[in-house]
């Protein structure tokens, strides 16, 4: 007897109607909070690390390589003020970065027909760049203290120590920060003792170069002239 097919279930759609969304647009000046890209440099790295493996390899088969960062902070270091405020907009900072290279080593060891194994090594690294170029200026506030004295009431001649007047004025700044871009990676890797084919080693030297591109962020407040759009639905009996 053959075989007989085997059915399965199914429903048969309904089609839908489609019919297009009013939408009313305004022109409007709108005040939005967002976060602005202040600078995308791309730094050179340079690192030479040593690497023990253990078991010994007799070869390097594939090395995978990402980028964790753990500190992009940017430090001003000269300033421009806008106009009479006590604001200012940063013309030259210092930024420094630290993080660390994780490296994946897949070697082979010695004998015919061994598994591969895994050496997985995190390689630091930290440095500062000067940064003199920004597609926006950072904006700072400076804070601001004062304190007033008075006069002794008996004895107008000497002050008093007792009594002070202080008058404290905090601006919070918006903290830049940084967000990881890319990462270009040259790379040389060897046994810092020359071995023959089949013949084991257990310490690989690195010298890497890495190229790491990075946003420098701050949330600003910006105005802008847009067109305000709001989607109406068709209108049931509200409104008719």
């Amino acid at each position: 007897m053959a075989d007989q097919p085997c059915p399965v279930p199914s429903t048969e759609q309904i089609p839908l109607t489609v019919e297009p969304t009013t939408i009313i647009s305004q022109a409007t000046t709108s005040t939005i909070k967002v976060p602005v890209v202040l600078a995308e440099p791309t730094l050179q790295i340079v690192v030479e690390s040593t690497i023990t493996l253990n078991p010994a390899a007799t070869e390097i088969k594939r090395v995978g390589k990402n980028v964790f960062l753990e500190q992009v902070k940017l430090v001003p270091v000269s300033f421009v003020r806008i106009g009479t405020t006590d604001f200012f907009n940063v013309t030259r900072a210092k930024l420094f970065v630290a993080g660390h290279i994780r490296k994946n080593i897949e070697y082979a060891t010695r004998g015919c027909n061994r598994k591969l194994r895994d050496r997985i090594a995190d390689v630091p690294f930290s440095g500062f760049a000067d940064i003199t170029t920004f597609l926006t200026p950072p904006i700072i506030g400076v804070s601001e203290e004062s304190k007033a004295a008075f006069l002794n009431e008996e004895n107008g001649l000497v002050p008093r120590l007792d009594k002070f007047f202080f008058q404290n004025l905090v601006k919070y700044n918006e903290q830049p920060f940084g967000e990881l871009v890319a990462a270009n990676f040259y790379e040389l890797d060897f046994s810092p003792v020359t071995a023959k084919p089949e013949e084991a080693f257990t310490t690989l030297t690195e010298k890497i170069v890495l190229d790491l591109t990075v946003k420098v962020l701050q949330t600003q407040q910006l105005k802008f002239t847009a067109t305000q759009q709001i989607t109406t639905p068709p209108q049931g009996t509200v409104g008719t």
